[in-house]
């Protein structure tokens, strides 16, 4: 075979070689933004969850602190605000919209804290068995909350690596055209909300014993 040919043939073969590289670096890049946007999922479901509880955790508060107006209309209207802002792609892409979508939800975290803080002034409440149910059920979905926030995290950090450095960053801008995504940052409102220990509050300390008879009075 003449030197030529052989030559041509090297040639071809490294190019059928750099470009299924591509392909699969390409594929890669897309897989990746696939398992994030199913992470987004679960974020939401979870985010969902805790909305849903809400309402009913409100009624059950209000059967014992009614009167409790100002900290319970400050929950339903952090509720309507967190549900204004969708968490989808287009808001993990923008850094302003992702910041203004943890400001809804910390503040929805701080005004349950307060309501929580509430709770604590009414021992009857404490001890409704529906009221300690949804609050097995939140405790339960806030952690599921961060649960999901931390596994987006992860996948979004192995994904943006991937489209920031080379060959990564060539194969997505003439490729896959995959934007870099936010990560979740701590929500500053949560920062601050209260703490609430909801462990059954102490029985009332026994009266002292009445004097004796014919004791010598004071």
């Amino acid at each position: 075979m003449k030197p030529l040919a052989i030559a041509g043939i090297v040639i071809v073969a490294l190019l059928l070689l750099g470009g299924t590289s591509l392909v699969s670096s390409s594929n890669a890049i897309i897989a990746q933004d696939a398992v994030c946007e199913q992470m987004v999922g679960q974020v939401n479901s979870a985010l969902q969850r805790r909305l849903d509880l809400i309402p009913n955790l409100v009624e059950t508060v209000k059967g014992y602190a009614s009167h409790e107006k100002e900290t319970l209309e400050g929950v339903i209207k952090a509720r309507a605000s967190a549900t204004q802002i969708k968490l989808d792609a287009s808001t993990l892409s923008d850094p302003d919209k992702l910041r203004q979508f943890n400001q809804a939800q910390g503040q929805l975290s701080a005004a349950l804290g307060k309501l929580m803080v509430v709770s604590e002034r009414y021992p009857d409440l404490k001890a409704d068995a529906h009221f300690s149910d949804l609050m097995a059920q939140l405790e339960g979905t806030e952690n599921r909350i961060k649960i999901e926030r931390d596994n987006y995290n992860r996948a979004v950090t192995d994904l943006n690596v991937k489209v920031r450095t080379f060959p990564g960053s060539l194969v997505n801008s003439l490729m896959a055209h995959v934007k870099e995504r936010q990560v979740f940052q701590a929500e500053e409102a949560a920062k601050t909300a209260p703490k609430v220990n909801f462990a059954p509050a102490a029985a009332p300390a026994a009266p002292a014993p009445a004097p004796a008879a014919g004791g010598e009075a004071k």
